[in-house]
């Protein structure tokens, strides 16, 4: 048992023994690689990096060989593997600026579509959550928006138009959360006047149904809270509110409380 442990152990030390030895070579080569004038051999090695998926060994060679092959058959294939190597490297402002680019500089290649696509899923990418700022969730939707009607035909179109229903989604959550942020403050006229803009915004938001119910809360709540001179407006603009919700929501979950605040509307209002 004993020989046999001691036996584990040195087989261990000798495979990470040789992991390094390995390592240190693979460095040593790489260096010498950098070194190098002899361009073809470092185009080489960089793809052969980009195609075992080591983008930044690849960038780092592709980076000094876009100025060495500049307007040059190989200047097409430079900027392809750049971009893709920035993609790869999680770098996804830089690769979206660098497939742009690209389609820019070579419109007649065959990558054109590839990268326009890639470009916008970039932005898509770095969309951040909804609490944030929406910079780059506006800027995915209107490359996304481009993409379809540049190529109406192309494979990545459901893709594409999947992909803005979820950024759209994200700017509608965004609106709705604010909008709530009144109510839950007790601002219920500001709360009112933001969740209509969001409807407008959105006409086919899917927190139609919470918008509509919330306008018919905070009307009453505003009713509730106002002085007597502005009272029956007040409530005659949440029995107004009720209307338009249920017309809309006749199976809500909130129908019983919707009613509870029209009921409550009506009394005022004919006593």
């Amino acid at each position: 048992m004993y020989l046999c442990k001691m036996f584990k152990n040195k087989l261990t030390y000798f495979f990470l023994s040789l992991a390094v030895v390995l390592l240190a070579a693979s460095c040593s080569d790489y260096q010498k690689l950098l070194k190098s004038t002899d361009y073809e051999l470092k185009f080489e090695k960089a793809v052969e990096y980009y195609e075992k998926e080591d983008y930044y060994r690849s960038q780092s060679l592709l980076e000094e060989l876009r100025s060495i092959y500049r307007g040059t058959e190989k200047a097409e294939k430079i900027s392809y593997y750049t971009a893709y190597c920035s993609y790869g490297l999680g770098e996804l402002s830089l690769a979206a600026y660098l497939f742009k680019d690209f389609a820019a500089q070579y419109p007649s290649s065959e990558h054109v579509e590839e990268v326009e696509f890639l470009a916008a899923y970039c932005y898509y990418l770095i969309s951040p959550e909804e609490s944030l700022e929406q910079a780059y969730t506006h800027a995915a939707i209107a490359e996304l928006q481009i993409f379809i009607e540049k190529y109406p035909e192309s494979e990545k179109r459901t893709e594409a138009e999947e992909l803005i229903d979820k950024l759209q989604f994200k700017l509608e959550t965004k609106a709705f959360n604010n909008a709530y942020l009144y109510f839950n403050i007790g601002d219920y006229k500001a709360a009112i006047t933001s969740m209509k803009l969001v409807l407008a915004d959105f006409p086919d938001t899917k927190y139609r149904e919470d918008i509509l119910f919330t306008i018919v809360k905070s009307s009453y709540m505003l009713a509730e809270n106002s002085v007597i001179a502005k009272k029956k407006e007040r409530y005659k603009n949440t029995i107004d509110a009720y209307f338009t919700f249920v017309d809309n929501f006749p199976e809500s979950k909130n129908l019983k409380e919707a009613e509870k605040f029209y009921n409550n509307s009506l009394k005022y209002i004919d006593n």
